[in-house]
């Protein structure tokens, strides 16, 4: 942006990372070439260069995936000791670990995020996803889950582009820890972490066929969805995608866990401390670029503060860098895809059509890759596009309101019901604005908080089910016995 001082480069180096040429699927425990022959390029949305070239598994090879998983799931994962099993998922854990800079400059690299966030968020909280779940893999009779829980068996799991590391260990440490096995299908246009993480699962020597990888589009997505021998759904993405997911499964036996879309509202009250209420601004929405399902995208700020609130916000973003992801010193990195940022292209000209305010900081933006400059909009109504739909990306609505009834009926008007925020020095008004919140998380004087031990999810259209804790893990099993 226009920082006061001048800041010197401090690029992360990329020696550390070994992208090959072109990378096959990953199919009971070996990479194997697609019997559909097809293959897709991943670049670096920073630069617009390639990165590599990647297999596009077919229907056949998701088959071949399926199979794989099912033999590992009969023969050796489901009958396994939660014990050993707990073993397999430690190690993971470590190399994660161990292997954490590996990670977070790919994840970079192929994703766009700045090179801070995947190094100190995604890489650890992926590791201790994989560690809080290895601790339960031989307690999972005491997790209430019922009298005799039992794996569902063969769990075919999509995950999204804007943390594709993370949702990785969301989806598989779960599913593992439990007894399942898994064919997993990450984001077309941010597959190499999760081709990294095959090699992690081959030096864990965790066993063939208990996690396969298969890449692909929306195609290979739905050859998986729709395959007969999955026992369950696990999803994270648009709730388009979604709804048809929903769809398609219905009158089966899957089980199906969706995790959708969000428009979360972060509500901020007279009383608020400001530049606290301000940093958890900034971190509701610009973090990741604004690609977070949920993005406290809508901020609601009582009439009295508003106007303050505002100036401050505006101030702090011209102190935020847009640059090279790779600089430690970068706050914004790039978008995701040309087709993420024409989206938020699309919707952000649509709110200064309907009359709304648009503002962001003097901003440079680079003259290669997808870039997008943070963009607060006020004089907002309800009314308005950038007010209803999900923009995932760094755009923020302000709206304003009067009483904490109001704050309620505004933050609840949404088809969505993901996150929420609450700023206030009020512990009573935190905890009545919980109860009325339509939302799976509710926030309190921060943003963006994650945990392995807590469970995470929505409500409408913003999916069902949930994931982390003891919640998480009882997507993963029946307590019948029967699979």
């Amino acid at each position: 942006m226009s920082p006061r001082f001048d800041y010197a480069p401090a690029p992360e180096s990329t020696a550390v990372v070994d992208i090959a040429p072109s990378y096959d699927l990953f199919i009971n425990g070996e990479f194997t070439a697609p019997l559909s022959e097809r293959t897709f390029a991943t670049i670096n949305p920073a630069t617009e260069e390639k990165l590599s070239q990647v297999a596009a598994a077919g229907a056949d090879d998701v088959d071949r995936a399926v199979k794989a998983a099912r033999r590992a799931y009969t023969r050796v994962w489901g009958p396994m000791p939660g014990a050993e099993r707990a073993k397999y998922l430690y190690r993971i854990a470590r190399i994660l670990a161990e292997r954490s800079r590996e990670f977070a400059v790919l994840e970079t690299l192929d994703n766009g995020k700045p090179i801070k966030e995947s190094r100190d968020v995604d890489v650890p909280t992926a590791a201790a996803h994989f560690f809080y779940h290895a601790g339960w893999a031989d307690k999972l009779e005491y997790a209430g889950l019922g009298a005799a829980p039992a794996p569902l068996g063969v769990v075919g799991q999509v995950i999204p582009w804007n943390f594709p590391l993370l949702m990785l260990a969301w989806k598989i440490a779960p599913a593992l820890a439990t007894g399942n096995t898994v064919v997993l299908k990450p984001a077309e246009t941010t597959p190499l972490t999760a081709l990294l993480f095959a090699d992690v699962c081959r030096q864990a020597d965790l066993p063939p066929g208990v996690v396969n990888i298969v890449t692909g589009a929306g195609e290979t997505g739905q050859a998986l969805v729709e395959h007969p021998d999955i026992d369950k759904i696990a999803f994270t993405g648009s709730t388009e995608v979604g709804k048809q997911i929903a769809r398609s499964v219905a009158g089966t036996d899957k089980r199906v866990t969706l995790e959708l879309g969000g428009k979360a509202a972060n509500v901020v009250f007279d009383d608020a401390p400001i530049d606290q209420a301000v940093e958890g601004i900034v971190n509701g929405i610009f973090f990741n670029q604004g690609h977070v399902c949920c993005a406290g995208s809508r901020l609601l700020v009582q009439e009295s503060v508003a106007e303050e609130v505002v100036h401050r916000l505006q101030r702090r973003l011209q102190t935020l860098r847009l640059g090279d992801p790779l600089d430690k010193n970068t706050d914004i990195g790039a978008i995701n895809s040309q087709a993420q940022l024409d989206r938020i292209t699309e919707l952000t000209a649509a709110g200064e059509a309907e009359g709304a305010t648009r503002w962001s900081p003097p901003c440079e933006l680079p003259d290669r890759g997808f870039w997008f400059a943070p963009t607060v909009f006020t004089d907002v109504s309800q009314a308005h596009r950038i007010a209803r739909e999900e923009i995932f990306g760094p755009v923020l609505s302000v709206l304003t309101f009067r009483t904490p009834e109001e704050a309620v009926a505004r933050a609840n008007n949404t088809t969505y019901g993901l996150s929420a925020g609450v700023w206030t020095e009020k512990g009573s008004r935190i905890l009545w604005m919980a109860d009325k919140l339509r939302a799976g998380v509710v926030w309190a004087n921060t943003f963006n908080r994650f945990d392995p031990t807590s469970p995470f999810g929505g409500y409408a259209e913003s999916g069902y089910g949930r994931e982390g804790g003891r919640h998480g893990l009882a997507a993963y099993v029946t307590a019948e016995g029967t699979h």
